[in-house]
């Protein structure tokens, strides 16, 4: 390849892979284009003239509107690229042709749960119900690890700033994560932490966690014992014993639930990595199993191509109101809607909402849209599903987790150490930053625009997926890095 990719035929735009000086000249389509001044990797450059107030096409679609003329050769950035986008819009369903995909079964090493569901890991999990007890429940899991043995991996605590001063939506939110997290099969075992008096105590979440399993749940309030560590140990002895009963067994690939995210994006990540997991999403698909997009915001821009994708007009309708709400959540707070790229992705090349959204929504692939989620639902179809929650890496990602998803696939430009309550695979854009950030790339991508096809990609990334459900850490595991956040969305008393 090139220095310079042209992603569709009609596109007013290339992406400079290497970075051009000013002079050089690069041949697009049988045309000589010089460049008007530098241009860094990841970032684009005008193929013609281009007008103040036409479209500027990349992708095959328009990801923003010229501010100025801009010459051939030119630099095309924030300085002279405006977003076209507007608030609430009006969607038509135009149904597309989904193309098929199959591939030979695959299996992964995953733990078989009495209830029949699948984990990927074997960890205990302390699960706090109110930030009160934070330092409580990591002092816990710091002591009980010389109580591990046998296929137990480790034992996590999960803090977290709520669970109490909440209202309405905001509070039921928190509820559906926590409960959602202590269904969450890579947990063998769990252990509540309440203090007592907070407004999501354990008696009130019980319902929202549901049937309990009294084996696999222990619940501790730490008001009413004396010494809250002793008897949080000898809970968490009980656990660890129990979920060493369980072993690794072949599952089929069909039952694995992966989270789709992205961060950091750079001008590659819509030619590298984001397309790559697209790839990986389609054959998992193929496999009869789960893929899970969110980070609803920066679908701004390309949510027709999802919502056209949708197996049936009623999911077009759901994917609608999945957009539409999170507009209004921005104006009822009286932000700007497309307050968005970050510094970090226009520093990486990327210039509008539009240009960031078309290729983080590349993460989806090519198949059909067979669930919308709101926050804090859990995902029952398999298939590709949206899943409703901000573009905040650690709080998309743990809702993600909170979804149901056992494993998260996290693309960047940038780079992130950060962790959520699954197994979070970094997969980056650029070689660069893989070789740079080798502590917290765990694949990389780059190599996409080096010679090698993404095709043959993302069956080594589908591959690789399969190694880390049958145990191998990743990266952030590795670093015994383990986050979570929830989505504040309320007052707070």
């Amino acid at each position: 390849m090139g220095k310079f990719l042209k992603i569709n035929k009609n596109d007013l735009v290339a992406v400079a892979i290497e970075a051009y000086n000013a002079g050089d000249v690069a041949s697009v389509d049988g045309v000589n284009i010089t460049m008007r001044e530098d241009i860094p990797a990841g970032h684009k450059f005008a193929l013609r003239d281009i007008k103040k107030g036409e479209n500027i096409i990349k992708y095959g679609y328009s990801i923003g509107v010229a501010k100025e003329d801009i010459p051939e050769g030119s630099w095309v950035h924030v300085h002279n690229i405006k977003t076209g986008l507007g608030d609430l819009l009006e969607y038509k369903y135009e149904p597309v042709s989904i193309p098929k995909f199959s591939g030979k079964p695959a299996t992964f090493k995953g733990f078989r749960r009495a209830n029949g569901k699948v984990g990927v890991r074997n960890e205990v999990w302390i699960i706090p119900t109110v930030g009160c007890v934070n330092n409580i429940a990591t002092a816990m899991a710091r002591a009980a690890q010389s109580m591990i043995h046998g296929s137990v991996d480790e034992v996590v605590a999960f803090p977290h700033p709520y669970g109490c001063s909440q209202m309405g939506d905001d509070q039921e939110h928190t509820r559906h994560i926590l409960a959602d997290l202590i269904n969450h099969p890579n947990a063998g075992a769990v252990l509540v932490l309440g203090l007592g008096c907070e407004n999501s105590n354990i008696e009130v979440l019980k319902p929202y966690i549901g049937d309990i399993d009294p084996g696999r749940v222990e619940f501790l309030v730490c008001q009413d014992v004396e010494d809250e560590m002793d008897a949080g140990l000898d809970l968490l002895e009980k656990l660890i014993d129990y979920a060493a009963s369980f072993e690794r067994e072949d599952i089929p690939a069909g039952e694995l639930k992966v989270g789709l995210k992205c961060g950091g994006s750079d001008g590659f990540s819509g030619i590298t990595a984001n397309p790559l997991v697209g790839r990986f999403s389609d054959l998992l698909v193929a496999q009869g199993g789960t893929t899970i997009l969110t980070e609803v915001p920066e679908m701004f821009g390309a949510e027709t191509i999802l919502m056209n994708r949708c197996k049936n007009e009623e999911l077009f309708g759901e994917t609608v109101e999945l957009i539409n709400d999170f507009k209004n959540y921005f104006k009822s707070h009286n932000q700007t809607i497309y307050e968005n790229p970050s510094p970090g992705n226009k520093k990486g090349g990327i210039s509008t909402l539009e240009d960031k959204s078309l290729g983080c929504t590349q993460k989806s692939g090519t198949s059909a849209v067979c669930g919308v989620l709101g926050y804090g639902n859990r995902v029952n179809e398999s298939g590709l599903n949206l899943l409703s929650a901000p573009g905040n890496d650690l709080v998309a990602a743990t809702a993600l987790a909170a979804s149901g998803a056992h494993i998260v696939l996290f693309t960047t430009g940038r780079g992130t150490p950060f962790a959520s309550p699954v197994p979070t695979v970094k997969i980056s854009s650029n070689s660069a930053l893989y070789n740079r950030k080798n502590r917290w790339i765990d694949f990389n991508a780059g190599v996409a625009v080096e010679g090698r096809s993404l095709d043959d990609l993302g069956q080594e990334l589908f591959d690789y997926v399969l190694e880390v459900a049958s145990g191998k850490k990743v990266k952030a595991e590795v670093a015994g890095f383990h986050d979570m956040a929830i989505f504040k969305q309320g007052v707070t008393l």
